[in-house]
């Protein structure tokens, strides 16, 4: 059983992401978004060590949001470079899809 709140959608859309890392360093760099809800993301091909709690700023198409992360895949594992993102509550939906509206057309064939 899925413990998750909302839907999430699949999807392969590149960003520009930007932060301080791990080590107290800005970084910036390109990744890529596996799959998106309302509320957040999950980024993976991240080089930089970031820690949850983290802000990030995420620009896709032109507009820019804050999420915090909330997990980061460990160094190692299959989840590595991957991250957990959750939108801050006063920034702009960034995705060109609703997965409120994917989820309906799914659960109804």
């Amino acid at each position: 059983m899925d413990r998750r709140r909302e839907t999430r959608i699949d999807t392969a859309l590149p960003v520009r992401i930007w932060g301080v890392d791990s080590f107290c360093r800005p970084f910036m760099q390109m990744a890529s978004v596996r799959n998106i809800s309302s509320l957040g993301a999950i980024l993976q091909n991240v080089r930089a060590q970031i820690r949850p709690g983290e802000i990030l700023d995420v620009q896709y198409d032109g507009v820019k949001a804050q999420f915090r992360v909330v997990w980061a895949g460990k160094p190692g594992t299959i989840e590595a470079g991957e991250l957990g993102l959750e939108r801050l509550a006063e920034e702009p939906y960034l995705w060109d899809i609703d997965p409120a509206r994917c989820g309906h057309s799914v659960g109804n064939g």
